[in-house]
């Protein structure tokens, strides 16, 4: 949610940032609402002044033994009137929040002006592209061939874009996790959070998913609870209407949870395999920080996730998104991405944002500089560290052999019982 004293002393800065993002909101009639509710409040307040001066008035008539009668209807007449009044203010204020709530972040003043995904800039490269002197195999034929991803009998169970993993690719699935878990956590600082898989209206709000991307999640009807898109809801949530101790920041949870997303505006895009998946596994990071360090902890924050890959040595390269890429929540947002040897292009595997103090604003979360001082608004920051489908397609073809196997990296070996190799299990 963005500043209404932001929006109202900078109306034509705010257009030409959701302009940039390609976005839609309507500045002209938050600031009509504004300037209504405004009035209203100003109106009442005089009604309520008189009314006040009348009752004096009618007492010292009453004292005097006088007639008061006509001021007495004078006030029940102010009454009615600011009834009337605090009804339209509720009313206004209703439609002022929904409004407000349409408007996407603006995009920082570092992030470069563009229309879409050929517009971002690579910032930084890691690694070498692997070369084989063989033709290298697609994820899909490693899985089918080793007998460790099942893709046909995820479609049987639930539908297209839900895997099965098997063996020892359960197993490279659960090691990835929990090297993920444990590197964040002994080698970054972090605490791990657990969180539900399911969320309310209020959750998905706070973080932004809703009202613009409600037809891109799961909804359970009956309950009126979301599946979760990523952990980035329930972990960014749980300090919802909460005020912090500024001398507890930063706070910085890491959490897996398994992830859902129906991807409505998907269709006709490539869904082979993990490529699209309406259901995949995450380590998502969370840090709640000051507004002066936001910045300084979104470069740390991308450099952890970066991490991961350099410990795993899969080569990747880092975007920095345009405005017209941007999350409708993100103010700055670095992409990762990984090379796929088979697909021969880069894939996406992580997403680190800033949304300064945009969810904070929608979900209530502040903190108290210090003992005494006036609450103000956290930061908030999210990255994927990492999101596993996109991320096991660059591991299982870059760490493929001429013999069809796979090598396991070094650093998940102690997570596969000192496992080097993937083969196939035959009877």
């Amino acid at each position: 949610m963005l500043d209404l004293k932001f929006i109202r002393e900078n109306p034509e800065l705010v257009k030409k940032g959701i302009q940039a993002k390609g976005e839609m909101g309507d500045v002209d009639r938050v600031l009509e609402l504004d300037q209504r509710r405004r009035q209203i409040i100003q109106q009442v307040e005089d009604l309520k002044k008189q009314r006040n001066e009348n009752s004096k008035k009618v007492a010292q008539l009453k004292k005097e033994g006088k007639d008061a009668s006509e001021i007495i209807n004078s006030t029940k007449q102010f009454s009615e009137t600011i009834k009337k009044l605090d009804d339209e203010l509720k009313e206004v204020e209703v439609q002022l929040h929904e409004e407000l709530s349409r408007l996407p972040n603006l995009p920082h003043e570092s992030t470069p002006i563009g229309v879409d995904a050929s517009d971002n800039v690579e910032v930084k490269s890691w690694g070498k592209i692997p070369q084989f002197d063989f033709e290298p195999l697609n994820h899909l034929e490693l899985g089918e061939r080793l007998d460790i991803l099942d893709f046909k009998r995820g479609g049987k169970v639930t539908g297209s874009g839900f895997p099965v993993y098997k063996g020892d690719g359960a197993r490279l699935e659960r090691a990835l996790i929990n090297f993920m878990l444990d590197f964040h956590i002994e080698k970054h600082n972090y605490t791990e959070v657990f969180p539900p898989f399911l969320a309310n209206r209020d959750s998905m709000f706070g973080t932004g998913q809703l009202p613009k991307l409600e037809d891109d999640m799961y909804l359970t009807e009956k309950d009126d609870l979301f599946l979760i898109p990523t952990a980035e809801v329930p972990v960014t949530n749980l300090h919802r209407n909460e005020i912090l101790d500024g001398e507890d920041l930063p706070i910085k949870y890491v959490a897996y949870s398994a992830c859902f997303r129906r991807e409505a505006g998907s269709y006709g895009k490539e869904t082979r395999g993990f490529l699209r998946v309406h259901q995949f596994n995450k380590v998502e990071m969370v840090n709640f920080v000051q507004p002066g360090q936001s910045y300084q902890f979104h470069e740390q924050l991308l450099q952890e996730a970066c991490d991961i890959l350099e410990a795993l040595e899969i080569p990747y390269r880092v975007l920095l998104l345009c405005s017209g890429d941007l999350s409708f929540a993100a103010a700055k947002c670095y992409d990762i991405e990984t090379w796929s040897p088979a697909e021969q292009k880069w894939l996406e595997a992580s997403s680190v944002s800033n949304f300064e103090d945009f969810q904070a604003r929608r979900a209530n979360i502040r903190f108290r500089p210090e003992k005494g001082a006036k609450p103000a608004f956290v930061h908030t920051l999210n990255g994927s560290g990492l999101a596993t489908s996109r991320l096991m397609v660059s591991l299982l073809e870059t760490y493929q052999t001429d013999e069809g196997t796979i090598v396991i990296p070094p650093v998940l070996r102690k997570y596969m019982g000192g496992q080097d190799v993937i083969r196939r299990k035959y009877k």
